[in-house]
């Protein structure tokens, strides 16, 4: 990653810069991509130029990596439905309030629900 300035009259691009080409000679299989941060923030270096390479995945799968997979799925679903469900709502934002301060404490709630409901699922499935 590295920030970029482009040249007098463009303030961003965001896409891809060049593509890789599908046949000939000349095909690298990298792409150049330039970002364009859009979120609020202090910081005014929000332009950015990315080298992508395709990426070969390993086919065989460990029994670990396919059961963190599934803990994953299953505490994600988990947390989607806990941040609507109202009957958890008021002592999920008491309880986030009361550890938020602490050294070790969760800073969003995201975060929070993500370490109960991944409490909670490895109570159920590791014992």
């Amino acid at each position: 990653m590295a920030h970029v300035d482009w040249s007098a009259g463009i303030d961003s691009v965001s896409g891809a810069l060049a593509k890789p080409a599908k046949k000939g000679q000349h095909s690298c299989n990298k792409m150049l991509l330039g970002t364009h941060r859009v979120a609020p923030s202090t910081n005014n270096m929000c332009n950015r130029i990315y080298m992508r390479k395709p990426i070969k995945y390993n086919v065989s799968q460990t029994e670990e990596s396919i059961n963190a997979r599934n803990r994953f799925s299953a505490v994600s679903r988990a947390v989607k439905s806990r941040r609507k469900d109202l009957s958890h709502m008021a002592a999920d934002l008491q309880a986030f309030n009361a550890q938020k301060d602490a050294s070790n404490g969760k800073r969003t709630m995201t975060a929070y629900l993500w370490y109960i409901c991944g409490q909670e699922y490895d109570q159920a499935h590791n014992g």
